[in-house]
């Protein structure tokens, strides 16, 4: 997949994103660099804008810091000076920064389109349904563990009831903290970090379930879950399921000795296909350290992948493990067009799409975080 194509076709369709005034639609590159520079300026150190790996390389250029979720929410909780936060990502990551920072900072996503698919599989009334159920059904000492990638009312739920939340960087230790406080593990939104996380350390299938919130009781049989260490939330990524074995066979068909890496967010079968594994941190560190004339095919979002392919040739070949390459749209609905709106706003003392979390649960919220971060 060209990322210049997706650019183009993009802009042909901005309207369908959150809708902008006219004055911003159909601006040349040149004119909204140049104005969202001057806007940076103007603005100082009041102002830090944080850019999600997957975002597209013409926000990114933008962006004061880039890195994964966690990673740029702890960097909003670091820069205390800033009194804006503009998150390149999605919904939920601004939340985490929402919640991580200070009082008096404000933290703005400028499209209020970017969301999650997977975070939008776990909604809080399911998750109350659930604990009631599991309950009923006699699971013993669960632990709530969810992904960061989740809405802060689902970390919330988590904190209030002794859980926490990971990222795919330290879902191992993780995992071993809830062990060592619970029998079973009640693991969300997503299915695949939970089980290839467990797998790899020594769960067998057998010992796992998958719940399925739109099913009384799961759908989960009775016996099953006597047996589970781990209960699975039937959530995925809509961009990481794309990639199957298939593509690994046949990449290595085409280029003998590549080595395939993968997110964790992919399928088991995928993940026990690939030669690693590993959080977009560890994919790019990985990627980085290989010995020249390294060949890699990467099951990643398209925009990183590329972006690691062009700064890293010719001395290693970076190829997307699907041919025509995984867009997270929702990610990419974060455009220059939207990011220069709501820096003109704040040029003009008015603050646009500002993202906010409850008192109540930014507190448990905070719990659940903090509880991950005195994890080693």
């Amino acid at each position: 997949m060209s990322v210049n194509l997706l650019t183009d076709y993009e802009k042909l369709h901005i309207e369908e994103r959150q809708s902008l005034p006219d004055s911003y639609l159909g601006l040349s590159d040149d004119e909204m660099r140049g104005r969202i520079a001057t806007a940076r300026e103007a603005l100082g150190q009041r102002l830090l804008i944080l850019g999600h790996h997957y975002q597209r390389d013409e926000v990114i250029e933008f962006a004061d810091y880039t890195g994964d979720s966690f990673k740029l929410s702890r960097r909003a909780a670091a820069q205390r000076d800033a009194e804006y936060i503009v998150f390149c990502g999605v919904h939920f990551m601004a939340e985490s920064a929402d919640v991580l920072s200070g009082q008096d900072q404000k933290v703005i996503l400028p499209d209020l389109a970017a969301g999650c698919s997977m975070a939008d599989m776990a909604a809080p009334d399911q998750l109350e349904v659930c604990w009631s159920e599991l309950e009923t059904m006699g699971a013993h000492r669960v632990i709530p563990v969810t992904y960061i990638n989740s809405a802060a009312s689902i970390k919330a739920f988590c904190g209030e009831r002794d859980g926490v939340v990971c990222t795919s960087s330290n879902a191992d230790a993780t995992l071993q903290w809830a062990w060592e406080r619970g029998d079973q593990i009640l693991f969300l939104p997503d299915q695949h970090l939970g089980r290839n996380t467990a797998y790899a350390m020594g769960v067998p299938l057998d010992q796992m379930v998958v719940w399925d919130p739109d099913v009384p009781f799961g759908g989960v049989d009775p016996e099953a879950l006597k047996r589970a260490r781990m209960i699975l939330w039937k959530g995925y990524c809509s961009v990481h399921t794309k990639f199957n074995v298939e593509q690994v066979n046949s990449v290595r068909q085409r280029h003998p000795g590549v080595r395939v890496i993968v997110h964790p967010e992919c399928t088991w079968d995928v993940v026990q296909a690939a030669d690693d594994s590993g959080s977009t941190e560890h994919i790019i560190r990985q990627i980085h350290d290989s010995v020249e004339g390294s060949v890699w095919a990467v099951g990643t979002e398209v925009h990183l992948v590329s972006r690691l392919a062009e700064t890293l040739a010719p001395d290693r070949t970076v190829l997307t493990l699907d041919p025509i390459g995984c867009l997270c749209s929702t990610m990419f609905r974060v455009s220059p067009n939207h990011l220069l709106w709501v820096l003109d706003g704040l040029l003009e003392g008015e603050v646009r799409n500002r993202i906010t979390v409850s008192d109540r649960e930014k507190r448990w919220t905070r719990v659940a975080l903090d509880r991950m971060l005195s994890i080693h």
